[in-house]
């Protein structure tokens, strides 16, 4: 249908407000635009690259602390031939670094989520990554000065870092209309991993070429660059956003109906209903599995491949980057896949969810226990590889799940998952630098033996819990048609393209 019949229609087209009901009509009017043309996805691809410094910021220690502790033959100008090595720490005192970040990390979470519901998480995600990044120039210095220092620039780095996972999906709250959440949310995360896959190898290179300091140097001011970009670019909802498209602004609200309109800054979260609900356990067992056999990976995998087939730094920053390679791949394919099943009608939102995740936790456990068993320098890297890439799968399951049962407090939920997921990078590391402080392969296998266990058991937890339904205690419930539409008109200090009527959200012609 064009335009010119869709206005001889009458002065207005009613959306109802169910999630899957589409409208023909708005559905050309977007639609038919290429994706680079719509503005939600250039919030998708700040998200992406805000991803990248989250996780580039992250894993650069696990690469320069191979450099930092490592014992270095240096030759005098008289011939002499001495060994040095910058900082002697052990086994133990290095998973302590590694793992510190994560004692500030899990404090911010939860109250991330409650004030990026009540302002907009476009600034907490923005403020969380750009404190990190200028941490991260500080972390040279801070090293130098003493073990302790370095502990405490760490935490406080987690500390801000904390709130960009929760505040990203108050993001999606406003942006993402719910056919489209798995494919935004999965190419923003995706940033992660490209972080990983570019800052491994990269910090690697640069430790060799030109010290250890300059990959917190270059990663910090990447960060920076990136803040101020943000700033400019991505605003609060699609109402506060003067350069997207009308036509996109209601395609938008209409999608996401009363739950986008409910989050206001006088959000009052049903704490007890959060505690109380299977979906949301299940949502936290697997977020907790997930980032269980990943943390470990991804802060000992470089210590992993030193210890046992005696790589060098440069060798171990790229073998590392390949498993998060694949995983950051993989995501556009997960997230692709698991909003066109739902498009088509192949399954319900609770099958995809559980589908994909759990499949993805059996590949995992699979792979991790193949990896111990196999331990070769090249069966070793594939397991590896398979078992970190097939975790996207799991991401379009556990990670867009709060979007799904509760989406107005989808950024709280968030923040209650990744504080308990958060517990694995505090204890990993540690757990990990303590049984491995021989660097033994049958050490080693005892690491790998544990990763896959906890997959499994996430595994069964989400299969037997999921659900990706509104849950009752998540229904928005509406206000009066007038006060509303007097709420809107008090707010912009204009009549809004759209008007609340009793069977959905009204768009009017202008």
């Amino acid at each position: 249908m064009g335009r010119d019949e869709l206005d001889n229609k009458g002065p207005s087209v009613i959306y109802n407000n169910s999630a899957i009901m589409q409208s023909v009509e708005n559905e050309e009017v977007i639609e038919t635009r290429p994706f680079w043309l719509k503005r939600r996805y250039l919030v998708v691809l700040m998200a992406f690259f805000g991803f990248f410094n989250v996780y580039s910021l992250r894993v650069n220690l696990s690469v320069a602390i191979v450099s930092m502790t490592e014992i270095k033959n240096i030759t005098l100008s008289d011939g002499t031939t001495i060994q040095e090595q910058a900082f002697d720490w052990n086994s133990t005192q290095k998973g302590l670094v590694l793992s510190s970040f994560f004692y500030g990390y899990i404090t911010t979470q939860l109250i991330g989520g409650i004030i990026a519901a009540k302002i907009g998480g476009n600034r907490i995600f923005g403020i969380g990554i750009g404190m990190t990044a200028i941490l991260t120039l500080l972390t040279p210095l801070a090293a130098k000065s003493g073990l302790y220092v370095l502990l405490a620039v760490r935490i406080i780095e987690g500390v801000f870092e904390g709130v960009t996972f929760p505040s990203i999906h108050s993001v999606w709250a406003r942006w993402a209309p719910p056919l489209e959440r798995s494919r935004m949310a999965s190419i923003a995360y995706a940033g992660n991993y490209a972080g990983t896959v570019i800052a491994m190898p990269a910090s690697g290179l640069l430790a060799a070429a030109y010290g250890w300091e300059s990959v917190f140097y270059v990663f910090g001011g990447i960060g920076v660059a990136w803040l101020i970009l943000w700033l400019i670019i991505v605003r609060k909802c699609p109402e506060d956003d003067r350069f997207i498209k009308e036509e996109e602004k209601r395609y938008i609200v209409s999608k996401l109906g009363t739950a986008h309109h409910s989050q206001t800054k006088h959000i009052s979260p049903p704490w007890k209903a959060f505690f109380t609900s299977a979906p949301v356990w299940a949502i936290v067992a697997s977020h907790c599995a997930e980032n269980w056999g990943f943390y470990t990976l991804l802060t000992q995998l470089p210590t992993f491949l030193s210890d046992v087939f005696d790589f060098h730094l440069e060798k171990t920053g790229f073998l590392s980057a390949v498993p998060y390679l694949t995983m950051g791949l993989l995501l556009f394919v997960s997230g692709y896949l698991a909003d066109w099943t739902q498009v088509k009608g192949y399954l319900t939102t609770t099958q995809v969810r559980r589908y994909f995740n759990c499949t993805a936790f059996l590949a995992q456990t699979v792979f991790m226990l193949l990896a111990a068993f196999l331990l070769h320098p090249v069966t070793s890297i594939v397991c590896i590889t398979i078992a970190v890439g097939i975790g996207a799968f799991a991401w379009s399951g556990f990670a867009v799940n709060h979007l799904d049962i509760a989406p107005q407090y989808a950024s709280i939920l968030m923040g209650i998952s990744n504080t308990f997921a958060t517990i694995p990078g505090i204890v990993s590391p540690f757990l990990t630098g303590w049984i491995t402080k021989d660097g033994t392969v049958e050490k080693w296998k005892i690491v790998f033996y544990i990763s896959a266990g906890i997959y499994l058991f996430g595994c069964i937890i989400y299969w037997f819990f999921a659900s990706g339904e509104v849950q009752p205690w998540a229904k928005v419930h509406e206000q009066s048609t007038e006060e509303n539409n007097k709420k809107d008109v008090e707010k912009n200090n204009k009549p809004p393209p759209y008007a609340y009527t009793n069977e959905g959200i009204e768009l009017k012609d202008e």
